[in-house]
């Protein structure tokens, strides 16, 4: 077990949580992960780092099934653009590689340099699943332990009305 899981493993630990975890082969993308999936209770995550035009990083977390209009995101969060971070920076910054991405690994920020941002449609849900720490497992956590394991990261997230940023 890396340092970060074991890390992460002890945070679940103090905070009483015991997600429910299930092993696969490794996923890139949302498309190879739904069949194994379809073993976990929850709603399913698509993960981006983006990067604003001044270096700012932001950790996106929204449903598989959402659609984002980058531009007036980044115009939300008072950003003058944002575009995908590379995997060189997903690195430096998370320590994952790309298709290992979740707010799970915001315990590798340990300057706080990356903001959070999740869905606030999302959070409405029961559980959330998400990678920890690698693409070879997800876990299904309750929607406010996975809040409460990004503040013991030291992590503020902002949560955002998807569906009134579209409409605005």
């Amino acid at each position: 077990m890396s340092d970060a899981r074991a890390e992460l493993a002890a945070i679940f630990n103090r905070l009483g949580i015991e997600p429910v975890e299930i092993e696969h082969p490794p996923v890139h993308t949302v498309e190879e992960a739904l069949p194994f999936w379809n073993s976990l209770d929850g709603v399913h995550t698509k993960n981006l780092l983006l990067k604003g035009a001044k270096g700012s990083l932001w950790l996106v977390c929204v449903p598989t099934d959402r659609r984002l209009d980058l531009k007036a995101l980044a115009a939300h969060l008072g950003a003058k653009k944002f575009s995908f971070a590379s995997a060189d920076t997903l690195m430096e910054s998370l320590s994952v590689v790309q298709g290992s991405v979740s707010p799970l690994a915001l315990v590798n920020d340990k300057s706080g340099a990356v903001q959070l941002v999740l869905a606030k449609d999302m959070l409405a849900h029961p559980r959330i699943t998400v990678h920890p720490l690698v693409n070879t497992a997800t876990m299904s956590l309750a929607s406010g332990d996975l809040l409460r394991v990004v503040e013991a990261t030291g992590h503020k997230p902002e949560i955002i009305d998807f569906d009134a940023l579209a409409s605005g």
